[in-house]
């Protein structure tokens, strides 16, 4: 995994649909900030949708200057010079913008862009998607029954194949068995057929970001990973006979591991992701290890979908103290995810 930023095929330049988040939030200015970045417009052919009046505010708030091909709706395209192209969908005045507030306005603004960003991948006029980030409150107020991003694609596109979040840092990615569910629940909902197919799915992102021989560390359920059994038989029942599983498929995984240690031996001992058991068992670590440089990539879609992984941050939007770095790395990963699948067509042509 690097840091730097993605080196594209010959003269390939993937092409990258980008859906501005919410207006209340920092999201206008993360997307300007983008858009003046001279490696954003080098290594992808950008098309980004929103309303050019919000992305203009977010400019100045940031200190930018935009040079963009602006189109309407009916005129969605990739870019076919070096200027990003943005479509303007005008569907969201600045004055009905209440900063730092998760209103009606903002979620149907983030999921009218979200959508016609998923639309035009969905099409295959895009080899990825990105989106600066949404408030799920009031993405919730514009769409009803708005669980995560994850449910919306798959209403948007119909995908019915496996879907997951990954957060993924530098060093280490972080992948999880179980994710939006009470934390009572998790034991329930964990089996030998469910981790294998985690790890099956961990193992195919890793390779096309780029990772050629993944390593794979599991942690375990309980405190000790059961300690033998002393705090629970999940590990012995599950966990221990999935990883033996996984093993026999040619997966090179270990485990379980301690969930307290098992960051610190993947960073040590060159693990590239940590499968968790559950939620905030790996977002705790993974936020406290890179909350201004984490991403959350969508994994399993026909397409990559990344995202930074922190919120809109409402309490800092307008001030000019956002930081691209999270927002950076996620297109980074995104353009290295969509030229590794177009290396890959090309390979097999």
């Amino acid at each position: 995994m690097t840091n730097e930023a993605p080196a594209s095929s010959s003269s390939h330049r993937p092409v990258v649909a980008l859906a501005m988040g919410d207006p209340a939030g920092i999201s206008p200015e993360l997307t300007a900030m983008l858009l003046a970045l001279p490696e954003t417009s080098k290594t992808a052919a950008l098309t980004v949708f929103g309303d050019l009046r919000i992305l203009e505010k977010g400019a100045r708030e940031a200190g930018v200057t935009l040079d963009l091909e602006v189109v309407p709706a009916d005129a969605t395209r990739a870019p076919t010079g070096p200027r990003a192209v943005f479509v303007d969908l005008a569907n969201c005045a600045p004055e009905t913008v209440s900063r730092g507030e998760a209103t009606l306005a903002g979620g149907t603004f983030a999921t009218q862009n979200f959508r016609a960003a998923l639309e035009m991948a969905h099409r295959g006029e895009a080899d990825a998607v990105c989106f600066t980030p949404f408030n799920k409150k009031a993405m919730r107020y514009a769409y009803e029954g708005y669980d995560d991003e994850i449910r919306f694609v798959v209403d948007v596109t119909g995908f019915r194949g496996k879907v997951r979040e990954f957060n993924v840092l530098e060093k280490v990615w972080n992948a999880r068995v179980t994710s939006h569910i009470p934390l009572k629940a998790v034991s329930d909902h964990l089996s030998v057929e469910a981790i294998l197919a985690e790890v099956d799915l961990t193992h195919r992102c890793l390779l096309q970001s780029g990772i050629e021989r993944p390593r794979i560390a599991v942690a375990g359920l309980n405190p000790h990973a059961g300690d033998g059994g002393s705090f629970g038989m999940e590990e012995i029942d599950i966990i221990e006979p999935a990883v033996a599983a996984a093993k026999a498929q040619g997966f090179d995984v270990e485990g379980p591991f301690p969930a307290d240690t098992v960051f610190l031996r993947a960073l040590n001992e060159g693990y590239h992701a940590v499968l968790t058991m559950y939620h905030d068992q790996g977002q705790i670590a993974m936020k406290m290890m890179g909350f201004d440089k984490g991403v959350t990539m969508m994994g399993g879609l026909p397409f990559p979908l990344c995202t930074p992984a922190h919120g809109t941050a409402y309490d800092i939007a307008g001030t000019g103290k956002a930081d691209i770095g999270a927002t950076r790395e996620a297109f980074r990963l995104a353009v290295r995810m969509a030229n590794q699948q177009h290396q890959l067509r090309v390979a097999a042509e």
